[in-house]
């Protein structure tokens, strides 16, 4: 079953500078297994253990993934210093 990733900026030196690729699975873990094949590198960016790594979400049009779905992975953004703040 296929999908479209939509890939970061971040992750696309490993994508061949793709914005979109195609991958198979009917988990996000398979998925992410998938993708690590065609793509070197990626699956321990995103995934840790066989579990997605806690900083990185993936959104999909349904609960299940199923063939023809469109698929983002975005990574999530934390950190910064907040100014003249009372926390």
């Amino acid at each position: 079953m296929a999908v479209k990733v939509r890939i970061p900026v971040p992750l696309q030196r490993l994508t061949q500078g793709k914005e979109e690729v195609e991958g198979n699975g009917g988990t996000v873990i398979e998925l992410v297994r998938d993708l690590d094949k065609k793509f070197p590198g990626i699956g321990e960016r995103i995934s840790e253990g066989g579990k997605i790594r806690r900083f990185v979400n993936f959104y999909v049009n349904e609960e299940d993934i199923k063939d023809g779905d469109e698929v983002s992975i975005v990574p999530a953004i934390a950190g910064g210093k907040a100014v003249n703040s009372k926390w």
